[in-house]
């Protein structure tokens, strides 16, 4: 029963976009395939973010320190 009302509504879905229902659940599918590859590729760009900021926060740690080396042999140049 569940089935027969299902196919229904696919039925129903596929004439409202004027396809028959193998042509509709072949879109429905290649958009379904599509729509996975594109949250995998926005997971891997929100991890290579977080690993940029990471990398850039131990960039400016490192500016820091050698800023701080520098106006050390600086002050001490002067002395």
């Amino acid at each position: 029963m569940l089935i027969l009302l299902l196919l229904k509504k696919i039925d129903e879905l596929a004439k409202k976009h004027k396809l028959s229902r193998q042509e509709f659940l072949k879109g429905q599918l290649e958009t379904l395939a599509f729509f996975r590859e594109q949250v995998e590729r926005e997971h891997e760009l929100e991890s290579l973010i977080e690993k940029n900021m990471i990398m850039m926060g131990k960039c400016a740690t490192s500016m820091e320190n050698m800023n701080h080396i520098l106006l050390e042999m600086i002050g001490e140049v002067e002395e």
